[in-house]
């Protein structure tokens, strides 16, 4: 199942000693100091492929790791020579021995165990064929979506989610973080019954797909009722979290109280997250597009961890 631990994980951590600690600060601080054009072309390639997939960019170096031996070609060629009656076969593999730690470095160790995870019965995943999972669970680095809403104004994620704004005197800021394949679309309180009626299981609303004898099956969407008091323009005071299909940062005026109603389906979890995980994600968007609710998105820069910046970049 996507996201679970397939198998119980175990390893050391290294009792944090004086000496170990001066080690890995020297080690820290040569890594800081190492920049882009000291990086060889494989290197380079890596580093501009990790920065297209997501925005944190860094290695998990080791301090304490023994230096590998340097490999020898066993060459025999009585093993690679055959006979005409023979078929030419590969020769049997070298069991190689793995690497374990020695004793000094585990005898003061205290040890983390990872377990097999849980499928939890209130996600909206276990509702979704694979093929629509697929389309839920991000692949690349999501891109926020940004809205701004006035009271009686809806918002759907997907067919999966939606939220209501009922109440408030001012707009408000919505930023969707979810999968850039689901489709955020925005209505009014009075046509949003009809849309999700007449759209949901089609193209539309994208997922469920399948159309009206795929929403026979897939339960309907359940309300709760949210109030809210914004902190300001910049800074987000909730986040709504649909389930596993993503989750939505509220942002207000200050002192703005906000009355909304969120649905996500039956039998799925719908929490509100206080204080929100990322409370200044609405600021990474771009202009607001003409004649719509939507913000243009802007994808955030990405963060090099322990690579020195240097002049030209």
């Amino acid at each position: 199942f996507p996201g679970t631990t397939l198998n119980l994980l175990k390893f050391p951590i290294i009792n944090p000693t004086c000496d170990r600690i001066f080690r890995r600060q020297e080690r820290l601080k040569a890594e800081a100091e190492k920049t882009e054009d000291q990086l060889s072309n494989e290197e380079i390639k890596y580093l501009s492929h990790l920065k297209k997939q997501g925005y944190l960019v860094g290695e998990v170096g080791r301090t304490f790791q023994r230096p590998k031996p340097s490999r020898v070609v066993d060459f025999d060629p009585d093993a690679l020579s055959y006979s005409v009656d023979e078929d030419p076969g590969c020769p049997p593999q070298k069991h190689e021995e793995k690497e374990e730690f020695t004793y000094n470095e585990v005898k003061d160790a205290r040890w983390c165990f990872d377990t097999p995870g849980i499928a939890k019965e209130d996600c909206v995943l276990n509702l979704l064929t694979e093929k629509e999972v697929k389309l839920v669970l991000p692949t690349h680095a999501i891109v926020p979506r940004t809205f701004i809403l006035k009271p009686e104004m809806v918002l759907f994620l997907a067919a999966l989610g939606r939220i209501d704004y009922l109440q408030g005197e001012k707009p408000a800021w919505f930023s969707v973080v979810a999968s850039n394949l689901l489709p955020v679309h925005v209505t009014t309180v009075s046509e949003a019954d009809a849309i999700y009626e007449k759209y949901a299981g089609k193209e539309l609303l994208k997922v469920p797909m399948g159309g009206e004898e795929r929403m026979k099956e897939f339960p309907p969407l359940i309300p709760q009722d949210i109030t809210l008091e914004g902190i300001g323009t910049t800074e987000a005071v909730a986040d709504i979290k649909l389930s596993s299909a993503g989750w939505v940062a509220v942002t207000a005026h200050p002192q703005e109280k906000l009355l909304l109603r969120a649905y996500t389906p039956k039998g799925t979890a719908l929490v509100v997250r206080e204080p929100p995980l990322l409370p200044y994600i609405c600021n990474i968007r771009g202009a607001r597009i003409a004649g719509t609710a939507a913000y243009r998105t802007k994808k955030p820069p990405s963060l090099v961890e322990n690579l020195k910046t240097t002049g030209s970049r």
